[in-house]
Protein backbone atom coordinates (compact mmCIF):
# COMPACT_ATOMS: atom_id res chain seq x y z
CA UNK A 1 0.00 0.00 0.00
CA UNK A 2 0.98 3.52 -0.74
CA UNK A 3 2.33 5.54 2.28
CA UNK A 4 2.00 2.63 4.33
CA UNK A 5 1.36 3.63 8.65
CA UNK A 6 1.03 1.10 11.12
CA UNK A 7 -2.56 1.57 12.19
CA UNK A 8 -5.18 0.08 15.20
CA UNK A 9 -8.47 0.13 13.89
CA UNK A 10 -11.27 -0.32 16.89
CA UNK A 11 -14.70 -1.76 15.08
CA UNK A 12 -16.04 -4.67 13.58
CA UNK A 13 -13.12 -6.48 11.27
CA UNK A 14 -15.64 -7.35 9.03
CA UNK A 15 -16.23 -3.34 8.58
CA UNK A 16 -12.38 -2.86 8.67
CA UNK A 17 -11.54 -4.86 6.22
CA UNK A 18 -14.07 -3.99 3.67
CA UNK A 19 -13.81 -0.33 4.01
CA UNK A 20 -9.78 0.47 5.11
CA UNK A 21 -8.36 -2.55 3.66
CA UNK A 22 -7.04 -2.93 -0.51
CA UNK A 23 -7.14 -6.61 -2.04
CA UNK A 24 -3.68 -8.24 -2.23
CA UNK A 25 -1.92 -5.55 -0.30
CA UNK A 26 -1.22 -7.87 3.15
CA UNK A 27 2.26 -10.27 3.26
CA UNK A 28 1.38 -12.18 6.60
CA UNK A 29 -2.11 -12.98 8.80
CA UNK A 30 -2.23 -14.12 12.08
CA UNK A 31 -5.45 -14.33 13.66
CA UNK A 32 -6.74 -15.19 16.70
CA UNK A 33 -10.07 -15.09 16.97
CA UNK A 34 -12.88 -16.03 20.24
CA UNK A 35 -13.30 -19.50 20.47
CA UNK A 36 -16.89 -20.29 20.62
CA UNK A 37 -15.75 -21.63 24.04
CA UNK A 38 -18.92 -20.01 25.93
CA UNK A 39 -17.01 -18.07 28.27
CA UNK A 40 -17.11 -14.22 29.39
CA UNK A 41 -13.52 -13.04 29.28
CA UNK A 42 -12.40 -10.41 31.74
CA UNK A 43 -9.65 -8.15 31.64
CA UNK A 44 -7.69 -7.97 35.12
CA UNK A 45 -7.25 -4.73 36.60
CA UNK A 46 -5.87 -4.65 40.15
CA UNK A 47 -7.24 -3.17 43.25
CA UNK A 48 -5.53 -1.07 45.21
CA UNK A 49 -4.49 -3.20 47.51
CA UNK A 50 -3.15 -5.49 44.92
CA UNK A 51 -5.09 -7.89 44.67
CA UNK A 52 -7.50 -8.86 41.71
CA UNK A 53 -11.09 -8.48 42.93
CA UNK A 54 -13.62 -11.37 42.10
CA UNK A 55 -16.09 -8.68 39.87
CA UNK A 56 -13.49 -7.70 36.81
CA UNK A 57 -14.87 -5.62 33.84
CA UNK A 58 -15.78 -7.81 30.90
CA UNK A 59 -13.07 -7.83 27.74
CA UNK A 60 -15.41 -9.47 25.32
CA UNK A 61 -18.14 -12.70 25.38
CA UNK A 62 -16.65 -15.51 23.85
CA UNK A 63 -20.14 -16.70 22.99
CA UNK A 64 -22.64 -16.73 19.63
CA UNK A 65 -25.92 -17.56 19.31
CA UNK A 66 -27.97 -17.98 15.87
CA UNK A 67 -29.35 -14.27 15.64
CA UNK A 68 -31.32 -12.13 13.06
CA UNK A 69 -27.09 -10.95 12.69
CA UNK A 70 -26.40 -14.43 11.56
CA UNK A 71 -29.54 -14.87 9.16
CA UNK A 72 -28.26 -11.16 7.76
CA UNK A 73 -25.27 -12.84 6.98
CA UNK A 74 -26.02 -16.35 5.92
CA UNK A 75 -28.52 -14.28 3.04
CA UNK A 76 -25.82 -12.13 2.42
CA UNK A 77 -23.17 -15.41 1.66
CA UNK A 78 -25.99 -16.79 -0.51
CA UNK A 79 -25.19 -13.49 -3.29
CA UNK A 80 -23.72 -13.75 -6.28
CA UNK A 81 -20.34 -12.49 -4.97
CA UNK A 82 -19.17 -15.21 -3.18
CA UNK A 83 -18.61 -18.55 -4.96
CA UNK A 84 -21.37 -21.04 -4.75
CA UNK A 85 -19.09 -24.28 -3.27
CA UNK A 86 -18.94 -21.97 -0.22
CA UNK A 87 -22.50 -21.38 -0.08
CA UNK A 88 -23.45 -24.75 -0.61
CA UNK A 89 -20.84 -26.38 1.60
CA UNK A 90 -22.08 -23.72 4.59
CA UNK A 91 -25.72 -24.88 3.51
CA UNK A 92 -24.73 -28.32 4.32
CA UNK A 93 -23.21 -27.29 7.59
CA UNK A 94 -26.01 -25.93 8.88
CA UNK A 95 -28.36 -29.00 7.91
CA UNK A 96 -26.20 -30.93 10.28
CA UNK A 97 -25.88 -28.19 12.90
CA UNK A 98 -28.76 -26.41 12.46
CA UNK A 99 -29.28 -22.73 14.10
CA UNK A 100 -26.69 -23.80 16.97
CA UNK A 101 -24.64 -21.75 18.79
CA UNK A 102 -21.50 -23.71 16.20
CA UNK A 103 -23.13 -22.80 13.34
CA UNK A 104 -23.38 -19.12 14.36
CA UNK A 105 -20.02 -19.02 15.16
CA UNK A 106 -18.57 -20.65 11.31
CA UNK A 107 -20.94 -17.84 9.98
CA UNK A 108 -19.13 -15.37 11.45
CA UNK A 109 -15.99 -16.70 10.37
CA UNK A 110 -16.74 -17.65 6.65
CA UNK A 111 -17.66 -14.01 5.70
CA UNK A 112 -14.42 -13.07 7.38
CA UNK A 113 -12.04 -15.64 5.93
CA UNK A 114 -13.22 -14.78 2.89
CA UNK A 115 -12.07 -11.05 3.29
CA UNK A 116 -8.89 -12.29 4.85
CA UNK A 117 -8.64 -14.10 1.81
CA UNK A 118 -9.36 -11.10 -0.30
CA UNK A 119 -6.57 -8.97 1.23
CA UNK A 120 -3.78 -11.16 1.03
CA UNK A 121 -0.92 -11.17 -1.24
CA UNK A 122 -0.73 -14.44 -3.62
CA UNK A 123 2.69 -14.60 -1.97
CA UNK A 124 1.27 -14.49 1.86
CA UNK A 125 -0.11 -16.90 4.46
CA UNK A 126 -2.21 -17.03 7.14
CA UNK A 127 -2.43 -18.54 10.35
CA UNK A 128 -5.33 -19.11 12.10
CA UNK A 129 -5.29 -19.81 15.87
CA UNK A 130 -7.92 -22.17 17.53
CA UNK A 131 -8.42 -24.84 20.08
CA UNK A 132 -9.90 -28.31 19.73
CA UNK A 133 -13.42 -27.06 19.92
CA UNK A 134 -13.65 -25.68 16.74
CA UNK A 135 -10.79 -26.70 14.84
CA UNK A 136 -12.09 -29.43 12.52
CA UNK A 137 -15.01 -27.37 11.53
CA UNK A 138 -12.83 -24.06 10.78
CA UNK A 139 -10.18 -26.32 8.68
CA UNK A 140 -12.81 -27.22 6.34
CA UNK A 141 -13.66 -23.71 5.81
CA UNK A 142 -10.44 -23.21 5.31
CA UNK A 143 -9.84 -25.87 2.65
CA UNK A 144 -12.66 -24.14 1.04
CA UNK A 145 -11.76 -20.99 0.97
CA UNK A 146 -7.82 -20.72 0.63
CA UNK A 147 -7.46 -24.39 -1.34
CA UNK A 148 -6.75 -27.85 0.14
CA UNK A 149 -3.58 -27.51 -2.00
CA UNK A 150 -2.54 -24.45 0.10
CA UNK A 151 -2.71 -26.19 3.42
CA UNK A 152 0.73 -26.15 4.72
CA UNK A 153 0.61 -27.01 8.13
CA UNK A 154 -1.71 -28.19 11.19
CA UNK A 155 0.35 -26.99 14.51
CA UNK A 156 0.04 -28.27 17.28
CA UNK A 157 0.83 -25.43 20.10
CA UNK A 158 1.68 -26.94 24.00
CA UNK A 159 0.17 -24.19 25.74
CA UNK A 160 -0.16 -25.03 29.45
CA UNK A 161 2.28 -27.96 31.30
CA UNK A 162 -0.81 -30.14 32.54
CA UNK A 163 -4.09 -30.15 32.63
CA UNK A 164 -6.83 -32.26 34.97
CA UNK A 165 -9.53 -32.38 32.72
CA UNK A 166 -12.15 -35.07 34.72
CA UNK A 167 -13.01 -38.53 32.76
CA UNK A 168 -10.36 -37.76 29.53
CA UNK A 169 -6.87 -36.94 28.95
CA UNK A 170 -5.99 -33.33 29.37
CA UNK A 171 -6.49 -30.63 26.97
CA UNK A 172 -3.29 -28.53 26.75
CA UNK A 173 -2.88 -27.71 22.86
CA UNK A 174 -3.85 -25.04 20.93
CA UNK A 175 -3.59 -25.31 17.15
CA UNK A 176 -2.56 -23.23 14.21
CA UNK A 177 -3.70 -23.72 10.73
CA UNK A 178 -1.20 -22.62 8.08
CA UNK A 179 -2.23 -21.90 4.31
CA UNK A 180 -0.87 -19.91 1.95
CA UNK A 181 -2.71 -18.08 -0.95
CA UNK A 182 -0.82 -20.01 -3.70
CA UNK A 183 2.27 -22.51 -3.97
CA UNK A 184 4.96 -19.19 -4.18
CA UNK A 185 4.99 -17.93 -0.78
CA UNK A 186 7.27 -16.48 1.72
CA UNK A 187 8.96 -19.30 4.28
CA UNK A 188 12.20 -18.71 6.15
CA UNK A 189 13.73 -21.73 8.06
CA UNK A 190 13.24 -21.86 11.68
CA UNK A 191 15.23 -23.23 13.93
CA UNK A 192 15.09 -24.17 17.64
CA UNK A 193 17.72 -25.60 20.55
CA UNK A 194 19.00 -28.59 20.16
CA UNK A 195 18.01 -31.16 23.18
CA UNK A 196 20.52 -32.22 25.32
CA UNK A 197 20.42 -36.15 24.47
CA UNK A 198 20.69 -34.91 21.13
CA UNK A 199 23.84 -32.92 21.75
CA UNK A 200 24.97 -35.59 23.76
CA UNK A 201 24.62 -38.22 21.33
CA UNK A 202 25.57 -36.73 18.27
CA UNK A 203 28.18 -34.00 19.20
CA UNK A 204 30.80 -36.32 21.07
CA UNK A 205 34.14 -35.08 20.01
CA UNK A 206 35.61 -31.64 20.89
CA UNK A 207 38.18 -29.56 20.26
CA UNK A 208 39.33 -26.25 22.14
CA UNK A 209 36.19 -26.51 24.32
CA UNK A 210 33.93 -26.83 21.08
CA UNK A 211 32.12 -29.65 20.75
CA UNK A 212 31.27 -31.07 17.45
CA UNK A 213 30.06 -33.90 14.84
CA UNK A 214 31.63 -35.42 12.23
CA UNK A 215 29.47 -35.78 8.64
CA UNK A 216 30.41 -36.90 5.34
CA UNK A 217 31.03 -34.31 2.38
CA UNK A 218 29.05 -36.68 -0.09
CA UNK A 219 25.85 -37.43 -1.02
CA UNK A 220 24.00 -40.45 -2.87
CA UNK A 221 24.71 -40.82 -6.60
CA UNK A 222 27.91 -40.16 -8.65
CA UNK A 223 27.75 -37.14 -11.10
CA UNK A 224 29.83 -36.93 -14.08
CA UNK A 225 30.69 -32.88 -13.45
CA UNK A 226 32.72 -31.20 -11.19
CA UNK A 227 31.11 -33.27 -7.84
CA UNK A 228 32.06 -35.79 -8.76
CA UNK A 229 35.88 -35.08 -9.46
CA UNK A 230 37.94 -36.96 -7.44
CA UNK A 231 40.14 -34.71 -4.20
CA UNK A 232 43.48 -35.48 -2.31
CA UNK A 233 43.15 -39.13 -3.12
CA UNK A 234 39.12 -39.58 -2.88
CA UNK A 235 37.15 -40.52 -5.44
CA UNK A 236 33.10 -39.98 -4.60
CA UNK A 237 32.15 -41.63 -7.94
CA UNK A 238 33.92 -44.69 -7.17
CA UNK A 239 31.72 -45.25 -4.67
CA UNK A 240 28.62 -44.07 -6.67
CA UNK A 241 28.58 -40.73 -4.77
CA UNK A 242 29.28 -37.15 -5.07
CA UNK A 243 30.70 -34.07 -3.13
CA UNK A 244 28.11 -32.04 -1.06
CA UNK A 245 29.90 -28.89 0.37
CA UNK A 246 27.91 -26.76 2.59
CA UNK A 247 27.09 -23.56 1.48
CA UNK A 248 26.66 -21.67 5.33
CA UNK A 249 30.70 -22.38 6.75
CA UNK A 250 32.04 -21.46 2.91
CA UNK A 251 29.74 -17.93 2.48
CA UNK A 252 30.92 -17.16 6.31
CA UNK A 253 34.33 -17.46 5.67
CA UNK A 254 34.73 -15.70 2.57
CA UNK A 255 31.38 -13.75 2.07
CA UNK A 256 27.92 -15.00 -0.71
CA UNK A 257 29.53 -13.28 -3.55
CA UNK A 258 32.81 -14.77 -3.95
CA UNK A 259 31.38 -18.29 -2.78
CA UNK A 260 29.75 -18.52 -5.73
CA UNK A 261 32.51 -17.90 -7.88
CA UNK A 262 34.38 -20.75 -6.51
CA UNK A 263 34.53 -24.22 -7.73
CA UNK A 264 33.63 -27.65 -5.27
CA UNK A 265 37.26 -28.24 -5.13
CA UNK A 266 38.51 -24.66 -4.26
CA UNK A 267 36.03 -25.08 -1.54
CA UNK A 268 36.92 -28.16 -0.76
CA UNK A 269 40.39 -26.67 0.06
CA UNK A 270 39.31 -23.79 1.64
CA UNK A 271 37.53 -25.90 4.17
CA UNK A 272 40.51 -27.79 4.17
CA UNK A 273 43.01 -25.01 5.47
CA UNK A 274 40.38 -24.08 7.81
CA UNK A 275 40.50 -27.05 9.81
CA UNK A 276 37.06 -28.13 8.86
CA UNK A 277 37.63 -31.18 7.12
CA UNK A 278 39.42 -34.35 8.52
CA UNK A 279 40.38 -37.80 7.04
CA UNK A 280 39.38 -41.27 8.38
CA UNK A 281 42.24 -43.46 8.90
CA UNK A 282 40.64 -45.20 5.56
CA UNK A 283 40.97 -41.57 3.90
CA UNK A 284 37.60 -40.84 3.71
CA UNK A 285 37.32 -37.30 4.11
CA UNK A 286 34.71 -35.99 6.79
CA UNK A 287 33.57 -32.60 7.88
CA UNK A 288 33.85 -31.39 11.57
CA UNK A 289 30.20 -29.80 12.51
CA UNK A 290 30.68 -27.83 15.36
CA UNK A 291 27.73 -27.11 17.60
CA UNK A 292 28.74 -23.20 18.42
CA UNK A 293 28.62 -22.70 14.35
CA UNK A 294 25.15 -24.40 13.70
CA UNK A 295 21.57 -23.10 13.94
CA UNK A 296 19.65 -25.61 15.65
CA UNK A 297 17.14 -28.10 14.92
CA UNK A 298 14.95 -27.04 12.09
CA UNK A 299 11.42 -26.22 13.82
CA UNK A 300 8.94 -28.60 13.46
CA UNK A 301 4.82 -29.14 13.39
CA UNK A 302 4.62 -29.84 16.88
CA UNK A 303 5.90 -26.34 19.11
CA UNK A 304 6.59 -27.95 22.96
CA UNK A 305 9.46 -24.67 23.34
CA UNK A 306 7.08 -21.99 23.70
CA UNK A 307 5.68 -21.60 27.41
CA UNK A 308 2.60 -20.43 27.90
CA UNK A 309 1.95 -16.49 29.36
CA UNK A 310 1.56 -17.77 32.98
CA UNK A 311 0.48 -15.77 36.18
CA UNK A 312 3.87 -15.26 36.98
CA UNK A 313 5.01 -14.07 33.52
CA UNK A 314 6.97 -11.23 33.24
CA UNK A 315 5.05 -10.59 30.07
CA UNK A 316 1.76 -10.99 31.73
CA UNK A 317 -0.47 -7.75 31.21
CA UNK A 318 -3.39 -9.40 32.67
CA UNK A 319 -5.61 -9.23 29.55
CA UNK A 320 -7.44 -12.74 28.83
CA UNK A 321 -6.33 -15.09 26.40
CA UNK A 322 -2.83 -13.24 26.33
CA UNK A 323 0.08 -15.33 23.79
CA UNK A 324 3.65 -15.14 24.44
CA UNK A 325 5.79 -13.21 22.26
CA UNK A 326 7.84 -15.85 21.39
CA UNK A 327 5.09 -17.60 19.61
CA UNK A 328 4.42 -14.16 17.14
CA UNK A 329 7.64 -13.89 16.73
CA UNK A 330 8.25 -17.84 15.28
CA UNK A 331 5.33 -17.00 12.58
CA UNK A 332 6.25 -13.89 11.50
CA UNK A 333 9.87 -14.99 11.09
CA UNK A 334 9.24 -17.89 9.49
CA UNK A 335 6.32 -16.09 7.04
CA UNK A 336 7.45 -12.79 6.36
CA UNK A 337 10.25 -10.33 5.91
CA UNK A 338 11.31 -7.50 7.17
CA UNK A 339 9.37 -4.18 5.66
CA UNK A 340 6.41 -7.07 5.04
CA UNK A 341 2.73 -5.97 6.12
CA UNK A 342 1.56 -8.12 9.47
CA UNK A 343 -2.55 -8.08 9.86
CA UNK A 344 -4.04 -9.09 12.91
CA UNK A 345 -7.77 -9.03 12.74
CA UNK A 346 -8.84 -10.06 16.38
CA UNK A 347 -5.63 -8.35 18.26
CA UNK A 348 -6.71 -8.50 21.78
CA UNK A 349 -3.77 -7.14 23.50
CA UNK A 350 -1.72 -6.83 20.73
CA UNK A 351 1.02 -9.29 21.30
CA UNK A 352 1.60 -9.77 16.56
CA UNK A 353 1.31 -6.43 16.80
CA UNK A 354 4.53 -5.78 19.42
CA UNK A 355 6.13 -8.93 17.53
CA UNK A 356 5.67 -6.79 13.71
CA UNK A 357 7.21 -3.56 15.10
CA UNK A 358 10.04 -5.33 16.94
CA UNK A 359 11.08 -7.98 13.72
CA UNK A 360 10.94 -4.29 11.72
CA UNK A 361 7.61 -5.35 9.81
CA UNK A 362 4.86 -2.80 9.24
CA UNK A 363 1.58 -4.02 10.94
CA UNK A 364 -2.35 -3.42 10.77
CA UNK A 365 -4.07 -4.14 14.30
CA UNK A 366 -8.19 -4.56 14.38
CA UNK A 367 -10.50 -4.84 17.74
CA UNK A 368 -14.19 -4.71 18.44
CA UNK A 369 -13.02 -3.14 21.71
CA UNK A 370 -11.90 0.00 23.21
CA UNK A 371 -9.97 -1.59 25.83
CA UNK A 372 -8.12 -3.76 23.88
CA UNK A 373 -7.02 -0.75 21.82
CA UNK A 374 -6.27 1.00 24.77
CA UNK A 375 -4.10 -1.42 26.16
CA UNK A 376 -2.53 -1.95 22.88
CA UNK A 377 -1.12 1.52 22.80
CA UNK A 378 0.00 2.04 26.07
CA UNK A 379 1.87 -1.53 25.33
CA UNK A 380 3.26 0.05 22.26
CA UNK A 381 4.74 3.06 24.27
CA UNK A 382 6.44 1.21 26.76
CA UNK A 383 8.18 -1.43 24.39
CA UNK A 384 8.79 1.37 21.92
CA UNK A 385 8.46 4.76 23.24
CA UNK A 386 9.68 6.43 19.83
CA UNK A 387 7.10 3.90 17.46
CA UNK A 388 4.76 5.93 15.04
CA UNK A 389 1.33 4.37 14.14
CA UNK A 390 -2.53 5.74 13.60
CA UNK A 391 -5.62 4.79 15.61
CA UNK A 392 -9.03 4.96 13.37
CA UNK A 393 -12.08 4.47 14.97
CA UNK A 394 -11.15 6.13 18.27
CA UNK A 395 -12.45 10.00 19.24
CA UNK A 396 -9.26 12.36 18.02
CA UNK A 397 -11.95 15.26 18.97
CA UNK A 398 -14.43 16.63 20.30
CA UNK A 399 -17.40 15.99 17.34
CA UNK A 400 -16.00 12.37 17.22
CA UNK A 401 -16.17 12.30 20.83
CA UNK A 402 -19.67 13.49 20.68
CA UNK A 403 -20.76 10.53 17.94
CA UNK A 404 -18.90 7.83 19.94
CA UNK A 405 -21.72 9.09 22.40
CA UNK A 406 -24.54 8.80 20.31
CA UNK A 407 -23.72 5.53 19.09
CA UNK A 408 -26.19 2.51 20.20
CA UNK A 409 -23.75 1.48 23.66
CA UNK A 410 -22.58 5.31 23.22
CA UNK A 411 -22.86 5.83 27.08
CA UNK A 412 -20.73 2.85 28.22
CA UNK A 413 -18.31 3.34 25.07
CA UNK A 414 -17.79 6.92 26.17
CA UNK A 415 -17.14 5.95 29.47
CA UNK A 416 -14.67 3.37 28.58
CA UNK A 417 -12.61 5.56 26.45
CA UNK A 418 -12.28 8.25 28.53
CA UNK A 419 -11.53 6.37 31.20
CA UNK A 420 -8.68 4.41 30.01
CA UNK A 421 -7.31 7.28 28.15
CA UNK A 422 -6.72 9.27 31.25
CA UNK A 423 -4.88 6.24 32.65
CA UNK A 424 -7.93 5.08 34.66
CA UNK A 425 -9.72 1.62 35.15
CA UNK A 426 -13.11 1.19 34.32
CA UNK A 427 -15.64 -0.11 36.72
CA UNK A 428 -17.92 -2.24 34.99
CA UNK A 429 -19.22 -3.55 31.28
CA UNK A 430 -22.02 -3.01 29.32
CA UNK A 431 -25.10 -3.62 31.63
CA UNK A 432 -23.45 -3.61 35.02
CA UNK A 433 -25.21 -1.97 38.29
CA UNK A 434 -24.80 1.57 38.61
CA UNK A 435 -22.99 2.00 42.11
CA UNK A 436 -22.61 6.10 41.60
CA UNK A 437 -18.71 4.63 40.31
CA UNK A 438 -17.49 4.37 36.90
CA UNK A 439 -13.98 3.41 36.96
CA UNK A 440 -10.93 4.36 39.67
CA UNK A 441 -7.69 5.90 39.38
CA UNK A 442 -4.79 4.97 42.13
CA UNK A 443 -1.81 6.84 43.69
CA UNK A 444 0.34 6.45 46.39
CA UNK A 445 1.63 9.01 49.08
CA UNK A 446 4.59 9.69 50.28
CA UNK A 447 4.66 6.83 53.26
CA UNK A 448 3.88 4.55 50.34
CA UNK A 449 -0.25 4.39 51.35
CA UNK A 450 -2.18 3.90 48.30
CA UNK A 451 -5.21 6.22 47.79
CA UNK A 452 -7.90 6.14 45.35
CA UNK A 453 -9.62 8.52 43.13
CA UNK A 454 -13.87 7.68 42.20
CA UNK A 455 -14.35 8.32 38.59
CA UNK A 456 -17.78 9.35 37.79
CA UNK A 457 -18.38 9.61 33.75
CA UNK A 458 -21.66 12.14 32.09
CA UNK A 459 -22.12 11.71 28.45
CA UNK A 460 -25.52 13.73 28.82
CA UNK A 461 -26.49 17.21 31.04
CA UNK A 462 -25.06 17.30 34.50
CA UNK A 463 -25.96 19.74 37.03
CA UNK A 464 -24.71 20.26 40.84
CA UNK A 465 -26.95 16.99 41.84
CA UNK A 466 -23.75 14.92 39.89
CA UNK A 467 -21.75 16.60 42.19
CA UNK A 468 -23.77 15.85 45.44
CA UNK A 469 -23.49 12.56 44.37
CA UNK A 470 -20.26 12.12 43.98
CA UNK A 471 -19.48 13.47 47.31
CA UNK A 472 -21.47 11.00 48.43
CA UNK A 473 -19.82 8.39 46.65
CA UNK A 474 -16.34 9.22 48.46
CA UNK A 475 -17.86 9.41 51.76
CA UNK A 476 -19.16 5.79 51.48
CA UNK A 477 -15.92 4.66 49.84
CA UNK A 478 -14.03 6.46 51.86
CA UNK A 479 -12.22 7.65 48.62
CA UNK A 480 -9.47 10.88 48.83
CA UNK A 481 -10.40 12.52 45.48
CA UNK A 482 -13.42 12.28 42.81
CA UNK A 483 -12.86 13.13 39.72
CA UNK A 484 -16.00 13.72 37.23
CA UNK A 485 -15.40 13.00 33.55
CA UNK A 486 -17.66 15.04 31.11
CA UNK A 487 -18.70 15.44 27.09
CA UNK A 488 -20.47 18.87 27.56
CA UNK A 489 -18.65 21.80 29.97
CA UNK A 490 -20.12 22.02 33.35
CA UNK A 491 -22.43 25.44 34.59
CA UNK A 492 -21.06 27.93 37.14
CA UNK A 493 -23.07 26.32 39.60
CA UNK A 494 -21.86 22.73 38.88
CA UNK A 495 -18.26 24.43 38.89
CA UNK A 496 -19.39 26.11 42.27
CA UNK A 497 -20.74 23.23 44.10
CA UNK A 498 -17.14 20.93 42.97
CA UNK A 499 -15.13 23.76 44.64
CA UNK A 500 -17.48 23.39 47.79
CA UNK A 501 -16.15 20.10 47.99
CA UNK A 502 -12.52 21.95 49.32
CA UNK A 503 -9.00 20.55 48.71
CA UNK A 504 -7.24 17.19 49.36
CA UNK A 505 -3.58 17.66 51.20
CA UNK A 506 -1.25 15.41 50.08
CA UNK A 507 0.10 13.95 53.65
CA UNK A 508 3.51 14.66 54.27
CA UNK A 509 3.92 17.93 51.60
CA UNK A 510 2.30 21.21 51.06
CA UNK A 511 0.85 19.85 47.75
CA UNK A 512 -2.90 20.25 47.52
CA UNK A 513 -5.57 19.39 44.88
CA UNK A 514 -8.98 20.18 44.37
CA UNK A 515 -11.02 17.25 46.39
CA UNK A 516 -13.77 17.12 43.26
CA UNK A 517 -12.71 17.98 40.06
CA UNK A 518 -14.66 18.52 36.99
CA UNK A 519 -12.68 17.51 33.56
CA UNK A 520 -14.59 17.64 30.26
CA UNK A 521 -13.64 15.89 26.79
CA UNK A 522 -12.54 19.27 25.16
CA UNK A 523 -9.67 19.76 27.73
CA UNK A 524 -8.87 16.42 26.73
CA UNK A 525 -8.44 17.59 23.09
CA UNK A 526 -6.44 20.16 23.99
CA UNK A 527 -4.04 18.66 25.49
CA UNK A 528 -4.85 19.03 29.01
CA UNK A 529 -4.53 16.40 32.02
CA UNK A 530 -6.59 16.52 35.21
CA UNK A 531 -4.64 17.81 38.51
CA UNK A 532 -4.44 14.82 40.37
CA UNK A 533 -1.36 12.95 41.49
CA UNK A 534 0.51 10.85 39.55
CA UNK A 535 -1.45 7.51 39.02
CA UNK A 536 -0.22 4.19 39.30
CA UNK A 537 -0.87 1.72 36.47
CA UNK A 538 -3.41 -0.42 36.50
CA UNK A 539 -2.66 -2.89 34.07
CA UNK A 540 1.52 -4.16 34.44
CA UNK A 541 4.02 -2.08 33.13
CA UNK A 542 4.96 -3.40 29.52
CA UNK A 543 9.00 -4.23 29.60
CA UNK A 544 11.15 -2.41 26.87
CA UNK A 545 11.78 -4.12 23.66
CA UNK A 546 14.44 -3.20 21.51
CA UNK A 547 14.21 -3.85 17.78
CA UNK A 548 15.48 -6.86 16.04
CA UNK A 549 16.98 -3.71 13.44
CA UNK A 550 18.60 -1.91 16.84
CA UNK A 551 20.50 -4.71 18.17
CA UNK A 552 24.19 -5.05 17.76
CA UNK A 553 25.24 -7.03 14.73
CA UNK A 554 27.71 -9.83 15.63
CA UNK A 555 30.76 -10.12 13.40
CA UNK A 556 31.73 -13.60 11.61
CA UNK A 557 35.36 -13.95 12.13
Amino acid sequence: MDNFKNTLYYGDNLEILRKYIPDESVDLIYLDPPFNSKKAYNIIFKDKSGRYPPSQIKAFDDTWHWSEETEQVMWELHQSQYPPELVRMLDSMRNFLGTSDMMAYLVMMAIRLWELHRVLKPTGSIYLHCDPTASHYLKILMDQIFGVKNFRNEIIWKRTFAHNDPKRFGNNYDVLLFYTKSDKYTFNRVYVPYSKDYIERFFRHEENGRRYQLITLTGPKASSGESGKPWRGYNPSARNRSWSVPKRIVNRLVGEEKAKKMSIIERLELLYRHGYIVFSKKGVPRLKQFLDEMPGAPAQAIWDDIPPVSAHSKERLGYPTQKPLALLERIIKASSNEGDIVLDPFCGCGTAVVAAEKLSRKWIGIDITILAINLIEKRLKEHFPDVKYDVIGLPKDLPSAKKLAETREGKFLFEQWFITSLGGQPYKSAGGADTGIDGFMYFKDIDGLTRTIIISVKAGNYGPSAIRDLKGVLEREHADMGLLLALKPPSRKTIEEAVSAGLFHMPGTSRTYPRIQIFTAQEYFEGKRPNIPDVSDTLKKAKRQIRESEKPQKLNL
